[in-house]
């Protein structure tokens, strides 16, 4: 039997080249799943996500992580086996983890049902969106409640405070990179000043990117129904979570982000959410102008208030 190999993925060419030619990565996940034993399954690629994940049968899940974020999944694997049965809402069972040629790694898991929140939201009515939001805030709360000594130090940052420093003192200069324009960028440093930006230990496990493309619910009740891709996940301050919640989970809608906030136990302002919006890793000021309604006035804190406002 000839195995197809994987090609190393360095840059953006690669990933262009490899990761989002399915011709390519295909073959050899074909390849992989003969050495797990699931030759035999039927398996799909998700059409959504920026890794290569596929469907196995309906019990499992693949999922590749080329070479240039490898490391990604040695974080999953170790959060899955952390929350698997821990929250109110289903996270995937790890299954197996391992190395693949030329630096790649992969995670093979448990496959969640459900519907994803994205594609049902437009169906789903106003009273079951206040139950989806109080579930949403309540999983939030028991995984941010979680002893984390058991995790170690598999998962970064190491110093919760030196990493929030960092993310000041560069945020004007990643969202420049970004494409935001001056009027906004000089006013960052002066917001970020004006608030409070850390508020807890920066001890609990935060998901960081948890939005309405990485929950799955139940298309009879609207109950979640799966929380998924922790690939991103963090040791920090429970703040932090609020800003991707903010941004892609509420999306505008204020009154879905205050009941997430009540149910969570602990609401945070709306310039508490948009500094840590700045703090991001993944913190991008000019897409949000495409997707979030636009702010009255020119001012950060008209952003905070129209994105983030408690209803």
């Amino acid at each position: 039997m000839v195995t197809r190999m994987l090609p190393a993925v360095h840059d953006e060419a690669d990933w262009e080249a490899v990761v989002e030619d399915d011709a390519v990565v295909r073959p050899a996940a074909l390849d992989l799943l003969a050495r797990l034993g699931l030759a035999e399954e039927p398996f799909e690629r998700y059409t959504t996500g920026s890794m290569p994940v596929y469907a196995i049968g309906d019990s499992r899940v693949l999922k590749l992580y080329p070479t240039v974020c490898a490391d990604s999944a040695a974080v999953e694997a170790r959060v899955l086996e952390h929350l698997h049965g821990r929250l109110p809402v289903p996270t995937p069972e790890l299954l197996a983890e391992g190395d693949c040629e030329n630096g790649w790694r992969y995670v093979l898991m448990s496959q969640l049902a459900g519907e994803g929140l994205a594609p049902a939201w437009p169906r789903i009515p106003a009273a079951a969106r206040d139950r989806l939001a109080e579930s949403i805030g309540e999983t939030l709360a028991a995984m941010h409640g979680l002893d984390t000594a058991a995790l170690g130090g598999s998962l970064a940052p190491p110093d919760w405070r030196a990493f929030v420093a960092e993310q000041r003192s560069t945020a004007v200069e990643r969202q420049r990179s970004l494409g935001l324009c001056e009027p906004w960028l000089e006013q960052i440093p002066a917001f970020l000043e004006s608030v409070r930006l850390v508020h807890g230990d920066g001890r609990s496990l935060l998901h960081t990117e948890v939005m309405r493309e990485h929950l799955l619910v139940d298309p009879r009740t609207w109950a979640p129904s799966g929380l998924f891709d922790f690939e991103p996940a963090m040791i920090g301050d429970g703040a932090y979570e609020f800003a991707a919640v903010g941004v892609y989970t509420a999306l505008g809608d204020t009154r879905f982000l205050d009941r997430i906030m009540a149910a969570y136990g602990r609401a945070f302002t709306p310039d508490e959410v948009l500094a840590q919006l700045l703090l991001h890793i993944e913190g991008n000021l000019p897409r949000y102008f495409k997707i979030l309604p636009e702010p009255p006035e020119p001012t950060l804190e008209s952003m905070a208030a129209t994105w983030f406002g408690t209803d």
